[in-house]
């Protein structure tokens, strides 16, 4: 006789649904959402978990994270990064090309990607980014087909990570790349900084001696951002490219992306949330685990970002994870060029956003989850399946208490090396557990020593279904 019960029901929380806040349950069987309502039966379900006190957020979709395997796991790993991405609140991620050992840059190399996410063991599901490169238009069609979610390519030099597969593309190649990928129905990922500017800045501050973080900022302007995304956005006019661009970090920047949206391009912006949690005094404060690019703003960017994102101008956050060993952070001499530019921050996009954004801002939840979770879902897309909590799709979820302030410390977090820009910040709110597909992959009770995460599950590789998603 089949078992007509639900699997689980998570009773008693606040749920972020996609236009309010309500007490509702959430219903699951074969891991899909099968109820939303109040007061569902208990005696429904094989196994209830109590959300009360709780609210209960989509599980994030973050669209911009370096795992660096195959060849470069030493760094970070899918099981070490994906273990603190579940344990802030994430149940998809999609990984980009770069920083591996081969970079993701053909099938191949997809291939060998695909084989390290098998054997390392994921947490949460995942999706997979391709590269443009120069030289590698004749790989394009056979990273669609195999279902990569989009390219990435750089505007500005990504630095050395000893493969030399992973160059910027020059103005010649980034146009050629727009026409192919816009023949192939498919999006590009743009890293937007100017290379003239910022290799000029960076070498006149060098051989002044001028190597602080200060002159680090300083060598890389808003200037640098905003005159890349200007070329790129005309390259797309003019092959119909659709574009996305990462890591913005100037109202400026996504004023531009704005007009060029109602001009009627296929176009889209994230932010990260060093952005919006930082500024340069803090970036000075904290060093070279704040080094990034492009580099944090100023305090008047910040407060200006957040007005936006709150207007919905800015489509989603990402965390940009970028993590290396602690001897690529170190600077002997104090010169912060030298250092590895990345922030590790997966673990923390989820509450950095809700602590800032509605503890100290008041932004309305639903707007947040739908920067955090929705909005990528839907532009690569996921959405059939990922994104919100909605009847149907994937019973991806985050219960966050939002009353339990903590300060964060090295030995809470989950990454191979543990550092982060973000340690002594402190949050607002914490993620309490996290479920994938109504599997429990995170739970804080199992750091407290107590209970062992409940039910065991592998994160599952995701293809875009269906058509892109034009977003705002």
């Amino acid at each position: 006789m089949t078992d007509t019960r639900w699997d689980l029901l998570v009773k008693g929380g606040t749920v972020v649904l996609r236009d309010r806040t309500a007490a509702l349950d959430i219903a699951v069987k074969d891991g899909k959402i099968a109820a939303i309502a109040a007061g569902l039966p208990s005696d429904g379900a094989v196994r209830t978990l109590s959300a009360a006190g709780r609210h209960v957020f989509a599980g994030v979709v973050d669209a911009h994270v370096h795992l660096n395997e195959p060849g470069l796991g030493e760094w970070e790993g899918f099981a070490t990064g994906s273990a603190a991405l579940a344990a802030g609140g994430c149940t998809t991620f999609i990984d980009m090309p770069l920083n591996g050992l081969p970079p993701t840059v053909n099938k191949a190399a997809l291939e060998l990607k695909l084989a390290a996410a098998r054997q390392s063991g994921v947490r949460v599901d995942y999706a997979l980014w391709g590269g443009l490169v120069p030289g590698n238009l004749g790989d394009l069609a056979a990273l669609a087909e195999a279902g990569v979610v989009g390219f990435k390519a750089f505007m500005s030099s990504p630095g050395d990570t000893g493969d030399g597969c992973f160059a910027n593309v020059d103005d010649g190649e980034l146009f050629a790349g727009m026409r192919a990928i816009a023949a192939l129905n498919g999006i590009l990922a743009l890293h937007a900084e100017s290379e003239p500017i910022v290799s000029r800045l960076a070498a006149g501050k060098q051989a002044a001696g001028e190597t602080s973080m200060r002159d680090f900022l300083a060598s890389r302007p808003p200037e640098a951002e905003l005159e890349a995304v200007k070329l790129a956005l005309e390259m797309a006019s003019r092959t119909g490219c659709s574009l996305h661009f990462v890591h913005i970090s100037t109202p400026e920047a996504i004023g531009l992306i704005g007009e060029a949206k109602r001009a009627g391009l296929d176009v889209t912006a994230e932010t990260c949330p060093h952005y919006l949690v930082f500024a340069d005094d803090d970036a000075a404060r904290i060093g070279v685990h704040a080094k990034c690019a492009p580099p944090i703003r100023g305090s008047r960017e910040r407060e200006a970002l957040w007005e936006l994102l709150a207007d919905g101008k800015i489509d989603f956050v990402a965390s940009d994870h970028s993590p290396c060993p602690p001897a690529m952070k170190e600077t002997a001499d104090g010169n912060v060029f030298a250092a590895w530019g990345g922030i590790m921050g997966a673990q923390s996009t989820l509450e950095a956003i809700v602590t800032e954004g509605w503890l100290k801002r008041g932004i309305p939840l639903p707007v947040l989850s739908r920067a955090l979770s929705a909005a990528p879902a839907e532009r690569f897309g996921l959405a059939a399946s990922k994104g919100a909590i909605a009847v149907g799709l994937d019973a991806d979820l985050a219960l966050v208490d939002l009353q339990a302030p903590y300060v964060l410390t090295a030995d809470q977090l989950k990454y191979r090396h543990p550092r982060s820009a973000y340690e002594g910040f402190g949050f607002g709110c914490r993620v309490e557990s996290t479920l994938l597909r109504g599997a429990v992959v995170y739970d804080r009770r199992a750091d407290r020593g107590g209970l062992d995460t409940e039910r065991q599950t592998s994160g599952r590789r995701l293809r875009p279904r269906g058509e892109k998603s034009r977003i705002g």
